[in-house]
């Protein structure tokens, strides 16, 4: 019998990434689990991130363990997150989570949404 690879995760976290949630979890005053991170309609191109605390893992969650930090990813954004990388910068003018995101297609101007390629159906070949 063969072995299975076991498969990559959804979503990766870099350690700066990491390091500013922890920072954010700790501050609250609730128990929290992880970071939710997950899709909604919005914006120019058609998607944006969103992301919450979680104070539970809910139904058909994907739930990614990566430096110390737990990420669940919300069943409607799994397939628009696949290999995307999270990342923390700081810059003059402010700090922010980016997703490097190789689904992605195209971004709006300002950088609020995203778009991805739609999914082609599988075809059948055509017959000879």
């Amino acid at each position: 019998m063969a072995t299975r690879r076991p498969l990559p995760k959804a979503i990766t976290i870099t350690e700066r990434a990491a390091a500013r949630v922890r920072e954010l979890i700790a501050r609250s005053e609730k128990p929290i689990v992880g970071l939710r991170v997950g899709v909604k309609a919005k914006g120019c191109s058609g998607l944006s991130y969103h992301m919450e605390y979680a104070e539970e893992v809910r139904k058909f969650e994907d739930v990614v363990e990566d430096k110390g930090v737990t990420i669940l990813i919300e069943p409607t954004a799994a397939m628009y997150l696949i290999g995307t990388e999270m990342d923390y910068v700081e810059e003059a003018l402010g700090s922010r989570f980016v997703f490097n995101n190789p689904n992605e297609i195209d971004r709006c101007g300002c950088g609020e949404s995203f778009r991805v390629a739609p999914q082609q159906p599988d075809r059948e070949p055509a017959a000879p």
